[in-house]
């Protein structure tokens, strides 16, 4: 029997959307973002976008929020940045998610000379205490933190804001790199299963081909598409399972509330649309 009581704690921590409706929850997130442009006088957001579904929809609903925000009165523009660590594999869906967010602006930042070149920074460091740890995946850690300093260089000089894809299912497994796609001044995916994201995504009329892509992080090199699923031992409809309080495997359980304790360093509190309604009343 899964335990009620941990799983109970867990859904409120992450503040996951009770009776979830695709319509209120679209209106709600774009609705934060405009309100949050208006409240700081900030001049947009910033998104790295990667193909997925999580990049995709808090992309098209940053552009919707400044599109209205300019509708009201406020100068906002939304910058969708392309970060391939040299040539992305999948690039023909960040295109497709291009195609899908029709940003105000997109530009393109390759990230691998500043990756290689800190890389080979430290390789060649006194401060190295072992070579054998220096593996891919912690290389690829590395990737994630460039990405993140590209945002926020553009958002630094334009005067905006940078958004945070992560949503409730890799929240609750730590599923991110901690100051790389982890960092980010909003979350509007905050509290969203991963089924969730997709219903949202799929009601802003994205394609299928984004709506049921495989999650990858992509972040190893040694790897490449790596499913999210596979590296974390448990299936995302599993996950979404959990939180939203229904019964799930013991294994699964084990799983995920094994990952949730692992990384509870990670969960920082950025800005969530939950945190604003609260600071607003």
């Amino acid at each position: 029997m899964t335990d009620r009581a941990t799983q109970q704690q867990i859904i409120e921590e992450l503040e996951v959307v009770q009776d979830f409706d695709a319509e209120r929850e679209t209106e709600r997130r774009i609705g934060f973002l405009a309100g949050y442009l208006a409240k700081t006088g900030l001049k947009g957001y910033v998104l790295g976008i990667s193909g997925g579904v999580d990049s995709s929809t808090a992309g098209r609903l940053a552009q919707l929020a400044c599109e209205r925000a300019r509708e009201n009165g406020h100068d906002a523009r939304f910058i969708a940045i392309r970060l391939p660590y040299r040539v992305q594999k999948d690039e023909d869906d960040a295109q497709r998610a291009l195609q899908f967010i029709q940003p105000d602006e997109s530009t393109t930042v390759n990230i691998g000379p500043a990756t290689d070149a800190m890389w080979d920074e430290v390789m060649s460091s006194d401060s190295t205490p072992d070579e054998t740890s220096l593996t891919d995946f912690v290389k690829g850690n590395v990737k994630a933190r460039e990405r993140m300093i590209a945002q926020y260089t553009v958002a630094g000089a334009r005067g905006m804001l940078v958004i945070g894809t992560d949503q409730a299912a890799e929240a609750v497994v730590g599923f991110y790199t901690k100051y790389g796609d982890g960092a980010a001044d909003v979350l509007p995916l905050a509290g969203l299963p991963k089924r969730r994201v997709r219903e949202i995504a799929t009601y802003l009329g994205a394609h299928d081909d984004i709506v049921s892509k495989v999650p990858t992080a992509d972040l190893e090199s040694d790897k490449p598409m790596l499913p999210d699923e596979q590296a974390l031992g448990v299936a995302y409809h599993d996950v979404d399972d959990y939180l939203e309080g229904k019964e799930v495997s013991p294994e699964a359980e084990q799983t995920i509330v094994g990952w949730y304790r692992r990384t509870a360093h990670k969960r920082a509190l950025p800005l969530t649309p939950a945190g604003f309604e609260q600071s607003a009343e």
